[in-house]
């Protein structure tokens, strides 16, 4: 089985910049084989995060997207008694086996899978407050049970699991107890270009300067509901260069008291719209 050992450690990829620290918290929870827990703004390059750390070990992905309406045990199995009631009513051979009608949850396939893989639980927080504790046993001891079929799944080797957050709601202090917990802070202005080089390797470089100025500056204004994330700036900077936009347009404007030029990349609600709207007409009737 593949996976990073103390001479084969995750240093990020051509396609992704990981900061010293991300990729400390990455090999330590490899050797430790514990959760990696990443918490983060939205937009931050979480879950793309685990994409990558299985493209760097050489191991298939298995996602799981968690929703308001998830429930732990769909990540074990489910049990489809109504297929199966059905299947009974029409006389199909197949309601003798029970097993026909068991479903294989996200874990199970991890648990069971041929290569060791990479297993992302996205956006944990968006579930029910007991969905972490419902999935403690199963994570800490890497086995479940399946009752209808009396067979215990066992993983052969501890997956690598990477837990995504938005820090929507807390975690329980007995699941965070069990996960090595990382934060992944904004990205400064070195660590963005870094992105940027990654994303626009042939970009002018006073483009970039003064668009950061402006995104930067954006983030700073007082009372914004949503910041904009890495992603959006990625965005914003794609559609500069496709409409050709003069680099003018950036230089003489003063970004903390007037809307950005495309700023439905960046400005993502009507509040925060509005907000640089009041900043703009303040700014004229001053001048």
């Amino acid at each position: 089985m593949t996976t990073l050992t103390p001479t084969q450690r995750f240093e990020g990829t051509k396609d992704y910049v990981a900061t010293d620290d991300l990729k400390v918290a990455v090999n330590a929870a490899v050797l430790l084989r514990r959760p990696l827990l990443v918490k983060g703004e939205p937009g931050t390059g979480k879950t793309v995060l685990a994409h990558e750390i299985a493209k760097a070990v050489g191991a298939p992905l298995i996602e799981w997207n968690v929703k308001s309406t998830t429930k732990a045990q769909q990540g074990l199995y489910e049990y489809d008694a109504v297929a199966r009631l059905r299947d009974g009513q029409l006389g199909d051979e197949r309601v003798h086996d029970i097993s026909n009608y068991i479903r294989r949850g996200k874990l199970w396939e991890a648990f069971t899978a041929p290569q060791l893989p990479v297993l992302l639980i996205d956006e944990i927080d968006k579930a029910d407050i007991e969905f972490p504790n419902d999935l403690l046993q199963e994570l800490d001891r890497m086995s479940f049970d399946v009752y209808e079929t009396h067979e215990r799944i066992e993983a052969r080797e501890r997956p690598i699991v990477v837990i995504t957050s938005n820090n929507e709601k807390e975690l329980p202090d007995a699941f965070l107890r069990r996960c090595f917990f990382h934060y992944i802070k904004f990205p400064d202005r070195e660590t963005m270009q870094a992105i940027i080089d990654v994303h626009f390797p042939q970009i002018q470089k006073i483009l970039v300067s003064k668009a950061m100025d402006i995104f930067y500056e954006v983030r700073e204004v007082p009372g914004l509901k949503k910041k904009p994330s890495t992603s959006e700036l990625l965005d914003w900077l794609k559609l500069l260069l496709n409409e050709d936009m003069p680099l003018d347009v950036l230089q003489n404007r003063d970004p903390a008291k007037a809307i950005p030029p495309l700023h439905g990349a960046l400005l993502k609600n009507e509040q925060d719209v509005m907000l640089f709207e009041k900043l703009a007409f303040m700014a004229r009737r001053q001048g």
